[in-house]
């Protein structure tokens, strides 16, 4: 009697679960759950797009410093600077040069 009992309770307790996964599956695959799942990704999408073109802009305006500041156009000149040495325009438009470029967060 034990063991029929036993048997019976542990095949419940299996439907049960397997019924309440089959069910939650299958809400996951409603239009409706597909519709916000596709919503939501599409929001982490446009925030990491986001992200990246702040990224570029800082880029953009550090290597533009650096560029002014190397070509001496962030400065006004005074009557003795009327030229870069050649040594100096030469460095600031070198391609090879490394940047390291970081968020406004990182700070």
């Amino acid at each position: 009697m034990f063991r029929r009992t036993f048997w019976f309770t542990t095949g419940v307790a299996a439907g049960v679960w397997a019924t309440t996964k089959v069910n939650r599956k299958l809400a996951k695959l409603t239009p409706e759950s597909l519709a916000l799942q596709a919503a939501d990704r599409a929001v982490i999408a446009g925030r990491r797009v986001k992200l990246f073109a702040l990224d570029v802009r800082d880029g953009m305006a550090h290597r533009e410093e650096a560029l002014k500041d190397a070509l001496g156009l962030g400065t006004a000149p005074g009557p003795e600077h009327h030229e870069l040495p050649e040594q100096r325009r030469l460095a600031a438009l070198e391609p090879n040069h490394t940047y390291h470029f970081t968020r406004k967060e990182d700070h």
